[in-house]
């Protein structure tokens, strides 16, 4: 998710693909999806290049479960990447399905709606009325949008069965980040914008659930369980950070404590 906050900190300095964490009973998981798996800035990065940690919710779910990872989560990530090729030189993301892969992953489809361009367009530097929100002027296109990502994590979710027919499939959610009202300005998003955003993530979410139920597949909600623990809540209780991030995490994105929260909710769900 946001691929342009989380990549503008990216140097290439490591491959793309995890090395798999070894397990003992031999269930194999695969985590595919953009940054919001991927836990850029969160120690700590095994890829540079995608902005990875080791300890991402994906890391955090499997060692929970006891599973081998093979984690392909890249920051930036669109459902094109699932089939091609990023930065030219990356294997597809659906290549790391195996035919004997036990577990997959998905969460891919904000950067899709280039939400990393349009958060920070919403930001504002004065409270109201000096300014434009920017939910009075961006035309909202997302539901059609929407529709489109569905169709196409849809035939992911297919080619996953077709590449592991045992593997059972899993759709995570994104997190919550603003709820209804935002916190204007210790996010400098106004509340009306912040609503808005939200909203927008919502029924990115919500689609994301009807994709698994309609295709054989899983849905996991972290945006629930999230909500009171958005970029306003306390630094002690926070899961996603704001635009100044209080804890090592990539503007929002989950931080530490969001990942194994995250990891834990997901791992309650594989077992």
């Amino acid at each position: 998710m946001l691929g342009t906050l989380a990549l503008a900190a990216a140097t290439v300095a490591a491959g793309a693909v995890a090395a798999p964490a070894q397990a003992e009973d031999g269930l194999t998981m695969v985590a595919i999806g953009d940054s919001q798996a991927a836990g850029p800035l969160v120690t700590t990065q095994n890829s540079w290049d995608c902005l990875r940690s080791d300890d991402n919710w994906p890391s955090v779910a499997a060692r929970t479960i006891g599973a081998t990872l093979t984690d392909v989560t890249c920051s930036g990530a669109t459902t094109s990447d699932l089939t091609g090729r990023r930065f030219g030189y990356m294997a597809p993301q659906l290549d790391a399905v195996k035919p004997d892969t036990d577990i997959v992953t998905i969460t891919i489809g904000a950067n899709d709606l280039n939400l990393g361009v349009l958060v920070p367009s919403c930001m504002q530097p004065l409270p109201a009325p000096f300014g434009i929100a920017c939910s009075s002027y961006q035309p909202d296109t997302y539901s059609s949008q929407i529709d489109a990502v569905g169709a196409r994590i849809a035939s992911a979710v297919q080619s996953v069965h077709t590449r592991a027919p045992g593997a059972r499939v899993y759709l995570v959610s994104y997190y919550t980040y603003w709820g209804t009202s935002g916190c204007y300005p210790i996010d400098p998003i106004w509340s009306v914008d912040a609503k808005w955003l939200q909203g927008i993530f919502d029924r990115l979410n919500a689609k994301l659930a009807a994709v698994a139920a309609s295709n054989g597949a899983s849905y996991v909600d972290l945006a629930t369980p999230s909500r009171d623990h958005g970029v306003c809540a306390p630094i002690a209780t926070k899961w996603v950070e704001g635009l100044i991030p209080t804890s090592a995490a990539s503007p929002y994105h989950p931080n530490a404590l969001g990942n194994r929260e995250g990891g834990a909710i997901v791992a309650a769900a594989l077992d």
